[in-house]
């Protein structure tokens, strides 16, 4: 939760939170520092009369549109700790006199969000016009006396001595002494983290002094909140509504707004602790296999050195290829198995910070300073939900290595020995050879057309042997489409659907049934269709030459075409009613799993 609480300014921990019209929030002394300055604008006359500098010339700078500001037009001199950059308040007008100050000669302001970029101009009030996050205030108060009450949990002392560091991986909280003593910065520590001790959990929403005092109406300050404006988002007073201020807009309690957000927050949150669970159990999985990867990769090696000690000295030379082979292997899955636990542990601790603010927030008991960040903190939240699609959670490579070294050749093929193909092969689309009308995305791995015609893309790879499996999920399907799934050679026909030449053999399907087609003959009528959501597998078997489909994890019909020989490519034709993502490197179905390579 602690990156929720840090200034992006700073990135320290807020002091004085205001929040700007783009719901971020920024520290209100480093406000000031990136308030910019706009030359030749009218300044208002309050301005000119107040005149002065340093931190008060901070806070008065003067009002002009929105439109009128622009998105700041300046050039930045220094470099927050945040990697945000940030202008240096510029000298106040020369003099302390309305007479130094002419009227219409002084400059405006403006304000550029830090994390989003859009500007806001100043009122006559300056930077005290902007909302004071009084929620933000005291959940970072909580947070620093919660993280300043941590314990030591290795101490023999009674009581244990405050904990000055956590370690991310041992997920133990140390003392200095004990930090020295038993985790030190060497060895097999030498690459765990070490944060500062984590927050414990709050107590009640109370400031330091006691109660919170009622916050009261920015233009009357001896009136409190009783209303909120559903047209500007804000609260407001009585007198503010008997002045007229909001006399079309649509005022609601500030009680039963308040309620009704906090319901909307809390239910959207539901969805993300339950993604959280998920990742949790996920990222164990994840671990698992790092495990079995190592293990099965350590297996193969052996068995592949083994195979070739027994052959002729002819084949040392080539040995030495084929290791590096099955390195490289392992250090792929690795790497890839890596990069989606790094992902994982990412999404799940942003998903964490952000659900553990929320909830922080829910606890308040301020109304008003609740609705003024409940909208932005619920879009955050289903974003934030949106962000864990189907797929996220699942692994990308197994732990399986399919490698069968072929030992049978005659000494003079010794010089072509190789792997035979591997059965577990990782491909994209190609957009180098895709018609023209096909739409390719997400690192060429989801495809849609531009036409409403049917369109023709490959994938990357090219089979000759072996046994492959890949699937394709079905991202969007409107109106009934007939996408083909299946395989091709690299000269067919692109600007039709799949299977309609001789270079094709396609299974093409709406959303009640399936036909198989290849030279434009229609076979193998099957009921049963594809909708949003649905997957499509295709299995390539090139050493019983042959090709099935399946839907949803169920084979869709027959094997659908026999005696298929040659170099096959992956293929797909569709047009822009459907979208679909492609998932490879996947195991076969069990039904045709070929046998390990057996130990000697």
């Amino acid at each position: 939760m602690e990156e929720e609480l840090k200034c992006p300014v700073c990135g320290s921990l807020f002091r004085e939170p205001i929040i700007l019209p783009c719901s971020h929030n920024v520290c209100l002394p480093c406000a000031r520092t990136i308030a910019v300055q706009t030359p030749e604008r009218e300044q208002p006359e309050a301005e000119c009369a107040a005149g002065g500098g340093g931190g008060e010339h901070a806070d008065k700078l003067s009002l002009h549109s929105e439109s009128d500001s622009g998105y700041g037009s300046y050039t930045p001199s220094l470099k927050s700790p945040n990697g945000v950059r940030v202008l240096p308040l510029g000298p106040a007008p020369s003099g302390s006199s309305s007479a130094a100050l002419p009227r219409g000669a002084g400059p405006s302001s403006s304000l550029t969000c830090p994390q989003c970029h859009r500007s806001a101009s100043l009122d006559p009030r300056g930077l005290r016009g902007f909302p004071r996050n009084r929620l933000l205030e005291a959940i970072v108060q909580r947070y620093q006396q919660g993280r300043a009450a941590a314990k030591c949990q290795l101490c023999d002392r009674s009581p244990p001595e405050p904990a000055a560091v956590a370690c991310e991986q041992c997920e133990v909280l140390y003392c200095a002494a004990c930090q020295l003593k038993c985790h030190p910065t060497r060895g097999p520590f030498a690459k765990h983290r070490l944060l500062p001790p984590p927050s414990l959990p709050g107590g009640p929403g109370k400031a330091a002094g006691g109660a919170r005092k009622l916050p009261t109406c920015a233009d009357h300050e001896l009136e409190n909140y009783s209303m909120y404006c559903v047209s500007c988002a804000t609260p407001v007073c009585y007198q503010c509504l008997e002045e007229g201020k909001h006399g079309q807009h649509q005022v609601k309690a500030l009680g039963a707004m308040w309620k009704q957000h906090k319901t909307q927050l809390s239910q959207a949150l539901n969805g993300v602790s339950d993604k959280a669970k998920e990742a949790k159990e996920f990222l164990g999985q994840l671990k698992n296999i790092l495990q079995q990867i190592q293990e099965n990769g350590l297996d193969y090696e052996a068995c592949l050195v083994a195979q070739c000690d027994a052959l002729v000295d002819a084949l040392t030379r080539q040995k030495a290829k084929l290791l590096t082979k099955v390195t490289k292997e392992r250090e792929h899955k690795l790497k890839v198995v890596w990069d989606q636990i790094n992902h994982c542990t990412l999404k799940l601790r942003q998903s964490t910070g952000l659900m553990e603010y929320c909830l922080e927030v829910i606890k308040e008991n301020d109304p008003s300073g609740f609705l003024q960040i409940s909208d932005a903190l619920i879009k955050r939240v289903q974003v934030s939900q949106e962000q864990w699609v189907k797929g996220a959670l699942e692994p990308k490579v197994s732990a399986e290595f399919d490698l069968t070294l072929d030992s049978e050749p005659l000494l003079q093929s010794i010089h072509q020995l190789d792997f035979i193909q591997m059965k577990l092969a990782w491909f994209t689309f190609d957009p180098s050879s895709a018609h023209r009308d096909i739409v390719l995305s997400n690192d060429n791995q989801t495809a849609t057309c531009s036409s409403y015609d049917d369109r023709v893309v490959l994938g990357t790879a090219a089979f000759s042997k072996g046994v492959h499996y890949w699937e394709l999920h079905v991202d969007r399907y409107d109106n009934h489409p007939d996408p083909a799934f299946g395989i091709a050679r690299i000269n067919v026909v692109k600007d039709m659907m799949l299977g309609k030449d001789d270079k094709a053999w396609a299974m093409y399907v709406d959303n009640n049934r399936s036909w198989f087609m290849h030279c434009n003959s229609h076979t193998s009528r099957t009921e049963g269709g594809v909708s949003k959501g649905a997957t499509v597998g295709v299995l390539l078997d090139l050493n019983k030459h042959s090709l099935t489909f399946y839907i949803n994890g169920q084979q869709q019909g027959p094997s659908a075409f026999e005696n298929v020989e040659g170099v096959f490519m992956p293929a797909l034709s569709l047009n822009r009613n459907v979208q679909v993502t492609l998932h490879t490197g996947l195991e076969v179905p069990q039904s045709v799993r070929q046998p390990k390579l057996p130990s000697n």
